[in-house]
């Protein structure tokens, strides 16, 4: 029994010694936690402070701009000027001072080529003196009335000096006495000379042709152009299916005889079916011709004379 109490009071102490021991150990822990976290406590926190970290922007490398060229003071070129050509063309002869105004578009013959062009007609010129000369021919374009019987039309002017004053109102084609008998009273104003030739055209066109000779049915009247008073008559010639109609006015100026002849030619020999050409139509152009013409005077050619040598005077015998 001693010993069982003698093991027990040692194991009652031993169990004491360890709950001291214990309990020592965790005082002493306590102890070393409060001094680490009183020290830890006493040093200064760092400051964390994060620093954003720069992003670098890529460069744009920027070409350099080129410093600008001085241009040179060089002048602007100029514009070349464009000058339109009229649309009508002047015609002059300074031999025998005509002038008149032609389309642009139309052709004109001079010299042999108009004197060719004028014997196309079936009277060239209507002088009663032979020697006229065909000084120019205006020729209207061939396609100018398409679809009909039109063949050609042209502007003639000619002068005669053979032909004297009072002759220069007078014409080749013979006129009908009705015309020879009006002739005696001539009409002094231009709306009687388009009665005239009014009156003329329906003759023409009820006696018509004969055998292509020239018809005789012609008027014979005054046509005022400006101041100028011309004398004026008309005829009708063909053969066939062929038919000239011309006008020829008369002028006596700077010692000569000047004519002015308008002549329009149909032709409906073409196949096939082709309306008549309106004959006032093509004869209103060649009048606008006629309407721009002018003859300036020209001076007279001087003849040097001989001089004649001085006759002495008779002295009387003594």
């Amino acid at each position: 029994m001693t010993r069982i109490n003698a093991l027990s009071k040692s194991e009652n102490r031993f169990l004491t010694w360890g709950k001291n021991a214990s309990v020592a150990v965790f005082a002493a822990v306590l102890i070393i936690c409060s001094v680490t976290v009183g020290c830890s406590s006493d040093k200064p926190k760092p400051i964390s402070t994060i620093n954003p970290i720069p992003m670098s922007q890529p460069q744009i490398q920027t070409q350099p701009t080129p410093a600008p060229v001085q241009a040179e003071n060089k002048p602007a070129p100029k514009k070349p000027i464009v000058h339109k050509k009229p649309a009508t063309v002047n015609y002059t002869d300074k031999t025998y001072g005509v002038t008149f105004e032609y389309p642009r578009r139309y052709a004109i013959e001079t010299g042999d080529a108009a004197t060719e062009l004028v014997q196309t007609n079936a009277i060239p010129m209507n002088f009663v003196q032979t020697g006229g000369v065909a000084l120019a021919a205006v020729e209207l374009p061939e396609t100018s009335f398409q679809n009909t019987d039109f063949s050609s039309a042209f502007f003639n002017v000619s002068v005669n000096k053979n032909v004297a004053a009072d002759q220069c109102s007078e014409f080749a084609v013979p006129l009908p006495k009705v015309a020879a008998q009006s002739d005696a009273t001539p009409a002094t104003s231009n709306d009687s000379a388009t009665q005239d030739m009014a009156k003329s055209d329906s003759q023409t066109s009820s006696t018509g042709t004969d055998n292509g000779k020239p018809s005789t049915d012609a008027s014979n009247s005054k046509l005022m152009l400006g101041d100028m008073e011309l004398r004026a008559t008309e005829a009708v010639s063909g053969e066939g299916t062929r038919q000239s109609d011309s006008k020829y006015f008369h002028i006596y100026q700077n010692g000569a005889c000047y004519e002015f002849a308008l002549n329009v030619t149909t032709d409906a020999s073409a196949e096939g079916l082709v309306k008549h050409v309106d004959r006032d139509k093509v004869f209103n152009r060649l009048e606008q011709i006629l309407a721009t013409v002018k003859i300036t005077p020209i001076a007279p050619e001087v003849t040097a004379e001989a001089p004649v040598p001085a006759v002495p005077s008779a002295t009387p015998a003594q």
